[in-house]
């Protein structure tokens, strides 16, 4: 058996990612496989880029970095061992010692393209319609409510599954508004905001080797909690300009490892939102799997033209077996405040909660109560409906003489505008010039996809603004 020596310095920097050849291992083995770990970094690089993750001019930085960080890929196998090849290779101590190496558990994440798009918005002084929160305060009485609360003393840790009034509280919403009472101590879970309900539905539900069924474009945090739990994303596109669900599709993807089926209504980013006609398909593909569904209805009360939101709290045969997930962010103008909440049966709640004590344990409790008063005086919450609506038609006036062409949008308070007839530019770039020559920020479709697929000419912007923001948005808009 031929042994080898190598180098103390290639061994150091072996040691450095990990890898700890034997005397017997030959360099040609090894070489090979440091070039693997480079050029993996190397395509997560790229696909950072793609994304818009990174600019150009960061990328070649980074591009540098990694050559760097892995000088051996720039030397022969044979240029590693050292001068004596043939003997023992140096004991432990007589080189520098190993560093340990970070493997990510989220290799092709990055920053996410919301908070990309700010950061640009910030750095370039452009208007933001990117990121999805209003640039006007929430209702005087809420603030005031939280203030009474905080100062009766409210300031501890409340209840790990929610203060029991809130819980009560929602418990008569859905019952009033969806026709399903939800047992307030065994059924509904509040949670740090609707992101840590999904987090924590999806960790509770998928096991290594499940299969989670999402549409997309998909919003950016359902793929990596998937992933977390080991369960393997599986996608329905859906397809501008109504970007409605191919069921035939949908029947084409369930296998029997379906273990959750993830839907999002009314849509992020689309606008689109569900119908009876949806239901009942989602219904008949519901008898052929035992698939659990995880509903994210944060958008409730934002649909417009006079159509219903079809919560799956309003079929009792979806559900038994579904966990619906909603927020205050969005109907109260607070999205920084982090208070959302998951309905569904016992058994699943059980396990949410279960996984959510170990991750945040409890939400600020006087938010809780005070939410819990606003959503007692008026669980409808139809007012929220109107101003968003008025909302989007303002922006579709404003920008009537714009090149944009704005697709439907039936919900969320986001507005798909294609521009096909301004650019052929990919949706990033187009997305970047915008910011740069025009200022306006808006979010590009792409990162919203998976499996390689790509976007059309569509940027989404957010209309959930004053009237003097969108009326700036706009005016540079019309001059695109």
């Amino acid at each position: 058996m031929t042994a080898y020596r190598y180098r103390a310095d290639v061994l150091a920097q072996l040691w450095s990612h990990g890898v700890q050849p034997g005397a017997s291992t030959p360099p040609e083995l090894v070489h090979d496989f440091v070039n693997d770990l480079y050029r993996y970094e190397l395509r997560r690089l790229r696909d950072r880029l793609v994304r818009g993750e990174i600019p150009k001019p960061g990328y070649y930085a980074r591009v540098v970095a990694l050559r760097v960080k892995y000088p051996l890929v720039s030397l022969k196998p044979h240029e590693w061992l050292a001068a004596d090849a043939q003997g023992p290779t140096p004991k432990a101590g007589t080189i520098p010692s190993m560093v340990p190496t970070v493997q990510s558990k989220l290799p092709s994440s990055g920053v996410s393209i919301f908070a990309t798009m700010t950061r640009l918005a910030n750095e370039h002084g452009a208007i933001n319609l990117s990121q999805g929160f209003p640039d006007f305060h929430c209702e005087p009485q809420l603030l005031a409510r939280v203030a009474r609360y905080m100062w009766a003393g409210h300031n501890q840790y409340a209840p790990m599954p929610g203060q029991p009034a809130l819980r009560e509280a929602l418990a008569l919403k859905y019952e009033r508004v969806y026709g399903r009472r939800y047992d307030p101590v065994t059924e509904i879970a509040v949670t740090t905001g609707a992101t840590e309900g999904l987090f924590s539905a999806i960790t509770a539900l998928v096991h290594p080797g499940d299969e989670v069924l999402l549409f997309q474009p998909a919003y950016d945090s359902y793929v990596p909690a998937i992933q977390l739990s080991g369960g393997v994303p599986r996608f329905v596109t859906l397809r501008g300009p109504d970007y409605r669900i191919d069921w035939d599709e949908v029947r084409r993807t369930i296998s029997p490892r379906t273990t959750v089926i993830l839907l999002n209504t009314p849509h992020n980013p689309t606008g689109m939102i569900w119908t009876p006609d949806d239901i009942r398909e989602l219904e008949a593909v519901l008898q052929l799997t035992g698939a659990f569904v995880i509903a994210d209805e944060v958008y409730e009360h934002i649909v417009f033209d006079g159509a219903r939101h079809e919560s799956l709290a309003r079929y009792p045969a979806i559900a038994e077996r579904a966990v619906v997930i909603s927020s205050f962010g969005k109907t109260y103008h607070t999205t920084g405040w982090k208070v959302g909440y998951c309905l569904g049966p016992a058994a699943i709640v059980a396990e949410i909660l279960n996984i959510r004590q170990w991750i945040t344990f409890s939400v600020n409790g006087a938010m809780q109560l005070a939410y819990a008063d606003i959503v007692n005086h008026d669980p409808e919450r139809t007012s929220v409906t109107a101003f968003y609506q008025e909302r989007r038609d303002l922006f579709l006036k404003l920008i009537a003489g714009a090149r944009f062409t704005p697709l439907p949008c039936r919900g969320t308070y986001f507005q798909l505008l294609d521009y096909s007839a301004i650019s052929d530019e990919g949706d990033m770039d187009f997305a970047l010039r915008l910011i740069r020559e025009h200022g306006v920020a808006a979010i590009p479709i792409t990162p919203f996809l998976h499996d390689g697929a790509r976007a059309g000419r569509v940027l989404r912007f957010c209309f959930a603004k004053r009237d003097d923001t969108l009326t700036r948005a706009a005016e540079r808009l019309v001059t695109v």
